[in-house]
């Protein structure tokens, strides 16, 4: 894969700029693509959320995404893949004036990597769609899995099916694809908008917990890898 200008102007995490889920406050968009998902207060989930902002305030990324002392895998796991569904939600929502069916007639990552969309249920042959239908579907997809209750559970000693894990790796790798299509085909807006701070390091949050619990297959990751290897580098 060829340098793209997003692996040219990465910017390091800048911790200062952060509130706890990894943006910062004031004069950012708050719109999003799809609603946002929220973890309902008051739940053991709800004091992992906070857990995880306290630390990710602290700007280290690598302890952020550690299993706390005693902690659920599957929970942990759970109520991270809601706050990057809502932390890709927030960034996608910002860039969709410049996704459009003419300016992205396919999902893609670069030259090499174009995405065909099913679900296994609705469309269960891969169809070729544009990127903002791609990720409506995709978005549309998550948040269907994040809502039900049999697959993510938010009441306190409900278990989590057998399957779970791989429910969640393949939202995570699904949710992947939105980062690499952004990267890819909207950084210049992403520059313009002043958002390469956040997506930055909602990425590299993203990378640091999909690899503490290897989770996404390296060849999906391919489509950023220089990217990857860039941002981690300064965290071995």
């Amino acid at each position: 894969m060829g340098t793209t200008p997003a692996l040219r102007t990465a910017q390091p995490l800048d911790s200062s700029r952060l509130n706890p889920s990894g943006f910062s406050s004031g004069s950012r968009s708050s719109k999003t693509f799809k609603p946002k998902k929220n973890i309902p207060e008051g739940s053991h989930q709800y004091e992992l959320l906070k857990h995880a902002e306290a630390t990710l305030g602290s700007g280290n990324l690598r302890m952020a995404v550690m299993l706390p002392d005693g902690e659920d895998l599957n929970e942990w796991v759970a109520v991270n893949t809601v706050d990057f569904f809502n932390q890709i939600n927030m960034l996608y929502g910002t860039i969709t004036d410049f996704c459009t069916e003419e300016s992205c007639p396919v999902m893609s990552a670069g030259p090499k990597y174009e995405y065909h969309w099913a679900d296994g249920t609705n469309i269960k042959k891969p169809i070729k769609c544009s990127a903002p239908k791609y990720i409506d579907y995709l978005m549309t997809w998550v948040q269907d899995q994040l809502d039900d209750e049999t697959l993510f559970p938010s009441k306190i000693g409900v278990p989590f099916p057998k399957n779970f894990m791989s429910v969640a790796k393949t939202i995570l790798k699904r949710l992947f694809r939105v980062y690499a299509h952004i990267y890819h085909q909207h950084f210049d807006p992403v520059i313009q908008l002043q958002e390469e701070a956040h997506l930055n390091t909602s990425f590299k949050h993203f990378i640091f917990f999909v690899q503490e619990f290897n989770l996404i297959d390296r060849r999906e990751l391919a489509p950023l890898q220089e990217l990857i290897e860039k941002l981690t580098s300064k965290d071995r």
